[in-house]
Order: C-alpha cells, then structure tokens, then sequence
C-alpha cells in the first residue's frame, strides 16, 4: 500500500507571514507561506523535501476519483 509522509519537529513548527506569488497564468496572483519544523516529506517512499527545501523528486501522481467514460465523436455527431 502507498502512503504519504510529513516527519515534523514540533517543538521548531512555525508558520511564516503569507506572500504573495505571481506565478498562475496572466500574471494571476496566489498566496504562499513557508513553514519551519517540517523535517521531511515522503511521497511513494522518495523524499520530495528535507528541511523545507524541495529535493526535485514528483514520484506521485495524480489520483481522481471515478470518472464517466469519454464520449466517442461519431456517437456524439448522431445525438
């Protein structure tokens, strides 16, 4: 079974002020915010991030719940 993973400190956890970031799309804006204390997150058994810094690794995926079954466009044309 997979499982994901968050190892914190809690006696160092800390939330920092939000920021705004300027990343989305046309310029649109979102908030950010760091915390201190989170020791490690483990994806699928990888580290992702050591001491709130991002390793590089994106072992997961995408989960999404059921989903209806794609239309064909012949079946379409004749509704």
């Amino acid at each position: 079974m997979k499982a994901d993973l968050n190892v914190i400190d809690l006696a160092r956890l800390h939330l920092e002020a939000p920021r705004p970031a300027y990343d989305l799309p046309a310029g649109g804006r979102r908030l950010t915010q760091r915390a201190q204390g989170y020791v490690a997150t483990i994806v699928a058994g990888t580290v992702t991030y050591r001491d709130g810094e991002d390793c590089g690794a994106r072992p997961g995926k995408l989960v999404r719940g059921g989903q209806p079954a794609p239309v064909r466009a012949s079946a379409a044309a004749t509704v």
